[in-house]
């Protein structure tokens, strides 16, 4: 919508108007990126409990029989 009436608009300059177009396309690309980083950071938590309870879980099964020599 704010790109139609940009364009529409008469009274604007057409560096204005690319002015309002970069700022359109940086904030389009901050909210994608933003997304991103945010599912990548819920990703990388749900590896990094599961590498933890694989730890724990192998800290337990370890053997702690010494052998005599």
């Amino acid at each position: 919508m704010f790109s139609i009436g940009l364009y529409n608009e008469d009274s604007l300059q057409l560096n204005e108007k690319g002015y309002y177009i970069a700022v359109m396309i940086l904030v389009a690309v901050g909210a994608i990126l933003t997304q991103k980083v945010t599912r990548d950071n819920a990703e990388d938590n749900d590896i990094i409990a599961e590498q933890e309870q694989e730890r724990q879980l192998s800290a337990i099964r370890l053997p702690t029989n010494k052998e005599e020599s």
